[in-house]
């Protein structure tokens, strides 16, 4: 039986699972990663940590799985996005931590952009907004600010890669490239034209010199140094995280949406060959590609999501356990009038906006702590309702159903509220490895375990065993609260 590796870098861990032919996880493992604050608003990863946490989990899940690399037909890469590093070509050695996704340091240079007029311009090609989320003012900030940098990397000495690309040239020992779903996210992508914008790279004051090469994101990429694992590999998939967990959920058709519930939400819209351009503060983005052509999805990003119950837990002490906050919140019938918005690194999709700051309305003194964890758990549903409405505006498109993914989602509570607010069913996966999934099933349609999309939807809707939560409450509920969760943000935005 062939197998495949997945290996699963994200913002709090790294993890690998292998998947056998089926589509189920036959060996996992996983190792925190630790996050780096230098200031406020600030976060880093160190990418040697990154490496070397991955290198372990990948052969752990194989010892797990009681598997040698000889059993592994190829590995899939997905990662978090937007998150950057630069190394040096002749060492692969890091010149600094790198700049995670969340990070808000460069929002000066991304008004400065905004004020030269190019907001338009970027977002025609790019299908972003100006937004430190993103990787050029990351990249930015590392070329004005680590001495010497500029003059490396315009003499080509330096290398950019997101999560993906990092981990493509240690594993290989040198190739540099990256796909499409990855370079989309960096403000120095055409999605239209599926290549660099080099006029933007120039107009941001980044050498082209940094930049890897663009391949499919279902395709050889490169093969593993046998030092690594045992034997050498193909890696035959890579997707960031997002695009890999559309993929997984099998959501190839256009109209179909999946929200991933992790740190962060972020929901998806498969749109197929058509870039829309979002009049509702959503992205255009790639979505994992399969061969030459094109295909697209709209985005909606959610900062604080599963962070907000991290928040209730670390920093609060409302609950001792993530897992606690479901029992904690149904404990009440409602809020108590209580709404939370979690604007604690700005506001993503509609908004855009990074200087809004969290609040909590709504308190009297009969609130507790019970309403706290339930306004919590109403404010990443809430979120995501106004993406899905801001997707339907947008696309002309009804949804008829949101496929559901990420860890969140095993609390039971948050889908139902979830659902009642949308007004649809919600399908959550039996298996809830989607992220790692989609880079497994893409690596394995490079080297032909499967023929194609078509082939492979049907084994894996032959497999599928899902929960559906079906909308409970009335639509007047669902507007009252939609209407009470708009007039909290308008009171923490910023004062642009």
């Amino acid at each position: 039986m062939p197998f495949v590796l997945a290996l699963d870098q994200g913002t709090t861990s790294s993890r690998a699972i292998v998947f056998d032919e089926r589509g189920a996880p036959r060996g996992i493992a996983q190792r925190a990663l630790h996050q780096i604050y230098p200031q406020p608003g600030w976060v880093e990863h160190d990418p040697m940590e990154i490496w070397e946490t991955q290198l372990a989990c990948a052969r752990e899940a194989l010892i797990n799985a009681a598997l040698s690399a000889e059993d592994i037909a190829a590995i899939g890469i997905t990662n978090q996005r937007e998150t950057t590093v630069l190394w040096e070509r002749s060492t692969g050695t890091p010149v600094h931590n790198a700049i995670v996704w969340q990070d808000r340091r460069s929002t000066p240079w991304c008004t400065m952009q905004r004020e030269r007029g190019l907001a338009s311009a970027v977002k025609s090609k790019t299908g972003l907004v100006l937004d430190p989320y993103f990787s050029a003012s990351k990249i930015v900030w590392l070329l004005d600010n680590v001495p010497g940098l500029r003059a490396r990397a315009e003499a080509g000495e330096i290398a950019f890669g997101t999560i993906d690309s990092w981990l493509i040239w240690q594993l290989t020992g040198g190739v540099h490239v990256t796909d499409p779903s990855n370079a989309s996210r960096t403000l120095l992508f055409n999605i239209h034209r599926g290549e660099w914008a080099p006029e933007l790279a120039a107009t941001f004051g980044i050498p082209e010199a940094l930049l890897g090469k663009i391949a499919p994101s279902s395709g050889i990429f490169g093969h593993t140094r046998e030092q690594w694992l045992g034997k050498s590999i193909p890696i035959g998939g890579v997707a960031g995280d997002q695009q890999a967990a559309l993929f997984g959920q099998g959501c190839y058709a256009a109209g179909q949406v999946k929200n991933t519930y992790g740190t962060g939400c972020f929901m998806l819209m498969n749109t197929g060959a058509q870039a829309i351009d979002s009049a509702h503060g959503l992205l255009t983005t790639s979505t994992a590609s399969c061969g030459p052509g094109i295909e697209y999805a709209l985005e909606g990003s959610v900062f604080s999501a599963g962070s907000v119950v991290q928040w209730l837990r670390d920093e609060l002490r409302v609950i001792d356990s993530a897992a606690q906050v479901e029992q904690l919140a149904a404990s009440v019938a409602d809020t108590g009038g209580v709404t939370l918005v979690p604007a604690f690194t700005g506001l993503g999709s509609p908004y855009w906006d990074s200087e809004a700051r969290a609040a909590v309305l709504g308190i009297t003194r009969g609130t507790n702590r019970a309403h706290l964890a339930r306004a919590a758990l109403e404010s990443i549903a809430l979120q995501s309702t106004e993406l899905l409405l801001a997707m339907q505006a947008d696309s002309g498109l009804q949804l008829r159903e949101l496929y559901v993914d990420g860890g969140a989602t095993a609390n039971n509570l948050l889908m139902q509220l979830q659902a009642d607010l949308l007004g649809v069913p919600l399908i959550r996966p039996e298996v809830q490895e989607t992220t790692a999934q989609g880079a497994a099933d893409l690596a394995a349609l490079a080297v032909g375990l499967w023929e194609d999309r078509a082939a492979l939807r049907r084994a894996r809707q032959s497999e599928a065993h899902a929960t559906v939560f079906e909308p409970a409450a009335k639509k007047d509920w669902a507007e009252h609260k939609l209407a009470s969760w708009r007039a909290a943000v308008k009171r923490v935005l910023g004062p642009g």
